[in-house]
């Protein structure tokens, strides 16, 4: 019975015009653009620069600045005034002013003040851009003491040394954080989506009908829905593996074989819920809206950008129940760390857990008339 089942849904699925396309290319192009794009590395920051002193080593500082790679000299106001207009219409993100003396009193006191503005509409940029611009006068400053001899006749006296050590991203690649959690993400929405638009489609051609009035149980008929989308999945996976080997050389340092069980699950997880939102759903539509809620917020709430450790308290409580956070963490843990299974115990029991439940509910949520 059930093979006849599986037979049905597969020569569906080849039948759709569409459907093995989006399975095939989908993938293919959300990792081919997404880890770039998705980059929370900010570079080309807008920097308005006014210069009072016009000084030799005022000029130094201000080609020193750009050849960083995080900013882009935009100009050269005459006054903070003129440098206030390009903040207003979008010129600038940055103003760095340059005081009258400057040159002076480096040499004579070795203190010099320089005022950073930056524009915080874009919080994060304005804050990370004055973090960057402020290591780079901290560089300039050292470079200049080098020079004038003042380090070395400081060499007696007692100095910290810090020389730091990134563990599992050694590059602070940003790729390399977001490559394992993209795989999570797109599991998620085809395994996800695609049934939640199953059997509601099934509802509208009324071929539905035609399954209830057999003998066939429910359990039999839910499982049938599952089993081709959990192929699916892991079709969608080992392109995924395949292009985050060739493109971004990224092999996961744990076990490759522990992945495919928490993936296993996984997509049981996701197929699970879109079979029980296609229960209660009358049309494609209203299937569709729903589950993109859930998705959304599922996706905000799963640490893919925002880790959970930064949420309110009330929001961290909230993600012990979303399933996506857990795999996504299952993911980075085992490509990035190397963790084994006992490291991810607890991960696997609340999979398992979504899994019996949401199954278990589309399974009784389906009203089948005979």
């Amino acid at each position: 019975m059930l093979k006849y089942l599986l037979e049905k849904e597969f020569k569906q699925i080849q039948r759709n015009p569409f459907l093995p396309k989006m399975i095939l290319f989908m993938p293919i192009m959300m990792m081919l653009v997404l880890p770039w794009a998705a980059n929370q590395e900010i570079k080309g920051i807008q920097l308005s620069i006014v210069d009072h002193d016009h000084s030799t080593l005022s000029e130094r500082l201000i080609h020193k600045i750009p050849s960083s790679g995080y900013f882009k000299l935009t100009n050269i106001s005459q006054s903070n005034e003129e440098a206030l207009e390009s903040i207003d219409s979008g010129k600038s993100d940055i103003i760095m002013e340059i005081p009258n003396h400057f040159e002076r009193d480096l040499y004579t006191s070795s203190k010099a003040p320089i005022m950073i503005s930056a524009n915080a509409v874009n919080g994060m940029k304005g804050g990370l851009g004055s973090q960057y611009l402020g290591n780079i006068l901290s560089n300039y400053s050292e470079n200049l003491r080098e020079e004038a001899g003042m380090i070395s006749r400081q060499t007696s006296i007692p100095q910290c040394k810090i020389i730091p050590e990134y563990k599992f991203n050694p590059y602070l690649d940003y790729k390399v954080f977001m490559v394992p959690a993209l795989m999570v993400m797109l599991l998620t929405m085809l395994a996800g989506f695609l049934p939640a638009l199953n059997i509601v489609g099934e509802k509208e051609k009324g071929t539905i009908e035609q399954i209830n009035v057999t003998p066939i149980p429910k359990s039999i008929f839910i499982l049938a829905k599952l089993i081709p989308y959990w192929i699916i999945g892991f079709v969608v996976l080992t392109i995924c593996f395949i292009i985050a080997a060739l493109v971004y050389h990224l092999i996961p340092v744990g076990n490759l074989f522990l992945i495919c069980i928490f993936a296993a699950v996984y997509i049981i997880v996701v197929s699970g819920m879109g079979l029980v939102i296609s229960n209660y759903s009358d049309t494609m539509q209203q299937a569709m809206f729903v589950m993109w809620f859930f998705i959304m917020i599922l996706i905000l709430m799963s640490g893919l950008f925002t880790p959970i450790s930064s949420m309110p308290d009330w929001a961290q409580k909230i993600t012990i129940f979303n399933p996506l956070r857990y795999f996504m963490q299952v993911m980075r843990q085992i490509y990035l760390k190397g963790s084994g299974f006992l490291d991810l115990l607890p991960h696997f029991i609340a999979l398992c857990s979504f899994a019996l439940f949401l199954n278990l509910w589309a399974v009784l949520s389906y009203k089948k008339s005979s």
